[in-house]
């Protein structure tokens, strides 16, 4: 797992790149409520076209209803599925490609929702592999589209393109000096949001956020992007302006609190998923900023998705208690350090 972040990339502020559309089939109801049966068919239908058309990729096929809750919640936590698919037990299915740096999300909120996850910032090249899924099984598939409006869905703030576009940010020096709040408004303004890491309704654990777009009508896929793009832009020069005023004004307390961090996540028996999160954000300003120089520093982003509670239990193949996953925890962050 987590085979999307092995590709080398740029990421001490853009973390991820990823390029969703929702699509829906003409002749189907919507999941909410679609039947069981239908949710069935629609399936096998989608299941066909991939392998019609998708035979130079491999994709791999679950079921919801096949997972145990911890199969489930590690797919969240290493951002292939949304939280969201967990909720219709009966009707909901994805296919993952090999690389991992594509999703087909089967009964979601849509029918189809189509995720490109890349590493660092690179929003030509998933909209790129994006489109050419989304064109393979439109050739196929009868999707539900509208000459006036768009593509269909079944939220109507959807409704046009289908596109969301996102990046994952690490903002430490922002959230320090207390700027999130003016960040969120300011980008509301210009029809942007910024949200927790794992998306609507969550927190920014790590100081990790997504900002994406919220119009999908009225701008075509190639206009959404671009706007995003060049305001992702401004964000990362502006946390990094942020890095260097702290760094040179507030240089020892900048410091300190790195090194408290790397000290605690170095020689902690116990660690929560929180805290941890709260370290390892610290840790990886300290390295990006030339304050920490360890080679086992350049990849904390992965470690982060490896000390998730349900990863943890998936990769020791056990139930654990809370108390055993904060110390298995603290040994993976102390082995990996």
């Amino acid at each position: 797992m987590g085979r999307w972040l092995e590709e080398p990339a740029e990421q001490d502020v853009v973390i991820s790149t990823r390029i969703r559309v929702a699509r829906n089939l003409k002749d189907y109801t919507f999941p909410l409520y679609m039947s069981v049966e239908e949710s069935d068919n629609l399936t096998n239908e989608v299941l066909q076209t991939v392998k019609d058309e998708f035979s130079e990729a491999n994709y791999r096929f679950y079921r919801i209803s096949d997972l145990s809750q911890k199969e489930r919640l590690m797919f969240v936590e290493e951002h292939l599925i949304s939280p969201s698919l967990m909720e219709k037990l009966d009707k909901s299915s994805f296919l993952v490609r090999d690389d991992e740096k594509a999703t087909i999300m089967i009964n979601e909120e849509d029918h189809l929702r189509i995720q490109i996850l890349l590493a660092g910032l690179k929003f030509e090249e998933a909209w790129l592999l994006c489109s050419e899924i989304d064109d393979k099984l439109e050739a196929k598939l009868n999707f539900a589209y509208d000459a006036e409006l768009g593509y269909l869905t079944a939220c109507p703030t959807n409704v046009g393109t289908g596109l969301r576009a996102s990046v994952m940010v690490h903002l430490p020096c922002l959230a320090m000096v207390g700027n999130i709040n003016a960040l969120i408004e300011a980008l509301r303004k210009v029809g942007l949001t910024l949200r927790g890491m794992y998306g609507e309704g969550t927190k920014g654990l790590g100081n990790l956020y997504q900002i994406s777009n919220q119009t999908t009508l009225g701008e075509t896929e190639e206009e959404i992007i671009n706007k995003l793009n060049k305001l992702i832009q401004q964000v990362v020069s502006k946390e990094r302006k942020t890095r260097e005023y702290l760094k040179e004004k507030k240089g020892i307390n900048l410091e300190d609190t790195v090194y408290r961090s790397y000290g605690i996540l170095k020689n902690s028996r116990l660690i929560t998923s929180k805290e941890a999160m709260k370290h390892l954000s610290n840790v990886k300003l300290g390295y990006d900023l030339k304050l920490i120089d360890n080679p086992n520093l350049t990849d904390i982003f992965k470690l982060m998705v490896d000390i998730k509670p349900a990863t943890i239990q998936m990769n020791t193949n056990k139930d654990l208690t809370i108390e055993e996953r904060d110390k298995i925890r603290a040994e993976i962050i102390r082995e990996r350090l």
